[in-house]
């Protein structure tokens, strides 16, 4: 099974760089923009989503939300003490969208993205990421009634997924390799994709599962949709920060394996994906799956792709 032989994998790439964490880093002896700014008493920018539920989204109040939220935060606040950083008002929320979430951190408009994106090869030549907070895998939200549960079931028709994802490319490709004559539509952030999908736009939303499932519950009729299909993709889902500040990048990695080695993360888990969560006050229901809980042993930024 894939996602076994990715564990393992994972695994054996986490505890080959456990000796290279204790090794002392040259970069961290250097200061880098975000880290001369909050020593001067500037604000950490948090960059954080509109819809990607329960990760980063704006709530019934349009108050931005939820569990990477949350970390974002807490690191911050962290970051900012162990700066000596004084005052209030120093930090400050940002919307992106899917589209330009890369560029707010790789042009210095925002520190931390917070929210449900993929740390990958591509994106690394970018940015960079901290410690995986989510491991997830894109499949398919359809109608209820569908009959599709996997992709090859909607050849011919037509498939929606949120510009600038990974599970975008991910079934362009598949669409290409297995000659499924898809007609794929790109929506500009996940709650519009969703919406396609409830009015017979699309015949299939292609996405992360963890957000499907968020997605939905959040709908005006949640039961008129549902979750299908195989891993097309696995998503190691990270925070996003600047390649050029490592001091900065310390700092919050070290914040992300204390919560982490000291279990204080699995409150903020429990609190997003086994409580009602707003805005209507459903449960996701969703452990922590045994991938992540195997790759919280030994937590790293490295990740295999």
């Amino acid at each position: 099974m894939i996602v076994a032989r990715l564990s393992l994998s994972w695994l054996a790439a986490s505890a080959a760089v456990v000796a290279l964490l204790a090794l002392p880093s040259i970069a961290t002896a250097q200061s880098g923009p975000v880290v001369n700014r909050i020593k001067s008493g500037g604000a950490i920018v948090i960059a954080h989503r509109k819809s990607s539920v329960p990760f980063s989204y704006l709530d019934g109040n349009k108050k931005p939300v939820g569990y990477a939220l949350d970390l974002c935060l807490k690191l911050a606040e962290t970051v900012r003490s162990k700066l000596g950083a004084k005052g209030e008002g120093g930090i400050e929320l940002q919307m992106v969208t899917p589209a330009n979430r890369i560029a707010m951190i790789a042009e210095g408009k925002a520190d931390m993205e917070c929210g449900s994106t993929t740390n990958n090869k591509e994106r690394r030549e970018k940015v960079a990421f901290t410690v995986p907070h989510f491991i997830a895998g894109a499949r398919l939200l359809v109608r209820a009634n569908s009959k599709a549960t996997v992709l090859e079931d909607l050849k011919g028709k037509t498939v929606v997924s949120t510009k600038g994802t990974t599970p975008l490319k991910a079934v362009d490709s598949a669409n290409k390799e297995r000659l499924m004559g898809l007609k794929i539509l790109e929506a500009p952030d996940h709650a519009r994709a969703v919406e396609m999908v409830e009015i017979g736009e699309a015949d299939a939303f292609v996405m992360d599962d963890v957000l499907l499932y968020g997605l939905a519950a959040n709908r005006p009729n949640p039961k008129a949709l549902k979750a299908v299909g195989k891993f097309l993709t696995t998503e190691p889902l990270a925070i996003m920060l600047p390649k050029n500040d490592p001091q900065f990048k310390r700092l919050v990695d070290d914040e992300m394996k204390r919560l982490i080695r000291s279990r204080e993360i699995y409150a903020f888990y429990d609190k997003w994906f086994a409580q009602p969560i707003p805005p209507n006050n459903m449960a996701l229901n969703l452990p922590v799956s045994y991938l992540l809980r195997d790759f919280w042993k030994y937590p790293t930024d490295v990740v295999p792709f």
